[in-house]
């Protein structure tokens, strides 16, 4: 049992606060699993389900469409920045502190709509999950759609994850490839006796310099992809021409390509080269063609863009449901040290979902 009480009908700017300064770095979520489970609790019209540290909080109304929102309860590690604080920055209010972009504020904004719509427009899903900010194999959401198949189910899925209070459709796929090349090893003041398999990767570069992203409409949103090297590793003394190098690419592609088509563009794009796949993730249509992806952007009034990055909105998409990112936050402060979110975009959200989901309240 937590001993935090959470005020799910106050502000929710203050809520906030609060979770925020219950630490939740990835695999310490207990604490405040527990908090949210208390107070979801007090609520009839919610039935909850808790798996380890993730809680489940499901309307049973019977209505035709369901709606699925879902955000992370834990954090990246803390860097000297909680308890949280409420600055002022450039006449506007912000909450400093761990986690209050990615994605508390999401969070309590969830939190208080849950508690609060008792009528909605839609069954709705309320996902709380932990270990988002780890390695995929121990995700939260993973492991309820593996253990609780039955509680993910919908028609839409909203992620609240950090937007600046805009709507991000879907998500790229990623994937990572080692290329490497093999030579012969000998002394650097008599090459010829050798193979720099260095110099090797000199046209991968080289394919890489020339390469052009491409831009490819999906669902009405257009997503451009990107093909970079991030790694490179090779050689074993300032003396010896290397016999051994490999270089490792991140490769971005639109969700209209699964991770197959994905391995076959870049065997294609690297035909001279052997590829290795150290591993990838399928990205997620937006869907934004769905009669509740055009009532979601009609009630919240906001831009709608691409999602270059991966989300859990792809997990979503695997179980054949389209989803979209949403929340308060710039992404771009996300893990930063002075990781802040303005209030007004807590506060943009908030009645934001609060049109979608309950129009007629």
């Amino acid at each position: 049992m937590s001993s935090i009480k959470l005020n799910l009908t106050g502000d929710v700017a203050e809520l906030t606060r609060t979770l925020c300064d219950i630490e939740s770095v990835s695999g310490n979520e207990a604490e405040i699993a527990d908090a949210i489970e208390q107070a979801l609790a007090g609520f009839s019209h919610l039935s909850l389900t808790r798996d380890g540290n993730a809680v489940v909080a499901k309307t049973n109304l019977g209505k035709p469409t369901c709606v699925v929102i879902a955000g992370h309860i834990d954090t990246v590690p803390v860097a000297d920045n909680l308890p949280s604080k409420l600055m002022a920055f450039e006449r506007e209010q912000v909450i400093w502190g761990r986690g209050s972009v990615d994605m508390k504020a999401g969070v309590a904004v969830m939190l208080k709509l849950a508690a609060e719509i008792t009528k909605p427009a839609f069954d709705l899903v309320w996902v709380f999950y932990d270990q988002e900010e780890i390695e995929a194999s121990k995700n939260g959401l993973g492991r309820l759609v593996r253990n609780h198949p039955e509680l993910i189910t919908g028609n839409f899925a909203i992620l609240c994850e950090p937007t600046a209070a805009t709507i991000e459709g879907g998500c790229n796929g990623t994937m990572r490839i080692d290329i490497h090349a093999s030579g012969i090893k000998a002394h650097s003041a008599r090459p010829w006796m050798g193979s720099n398999a260095i110099h090797k990767l000199g046209n991968v570069l080289n394919i890489l310099n020339a390469y052009i992203p491409e831009e490819i409409e999906v669902d009405g949103l257009v997503f451009r992809e990107s093909l970079n090297a991030v790694q490179v590793s090779g050689g074993i003394a300032g003396n010896v021409i290397p016999d051994q190098a490999t270089v490792t690419l991140n490769y971005r592609f639109a969700p209209s390509r699964n991770v197959q088509d994905a391995t076959e563009y870049l065997e294609t794009l690297f035909a001279d080269f052997t590829l290795t796949v150290v591993d990838s993730a399928a990205g997620a249509r937006p869907g934004m063609d769905l009669p509740e992806a055009k009532a979601f952007v009609a009630a919240v009034g906001a831009s709608v863009n691409p999602k270059y990055g991966w989300t859990d909105v792809a997990r979503f998409s695997e179980m054949g449901i389209p989803a979209v990112n949403y929340g308060p936050g710039d992404p771009n402060k996300a893990h930063a040290d002075d990781e802040n979110v303005p209030a007004s975009q807590i506060y943009a959200c908030e009645a934001g979902l609060r049109k979608f989901l309950a129009p007629n309240l």
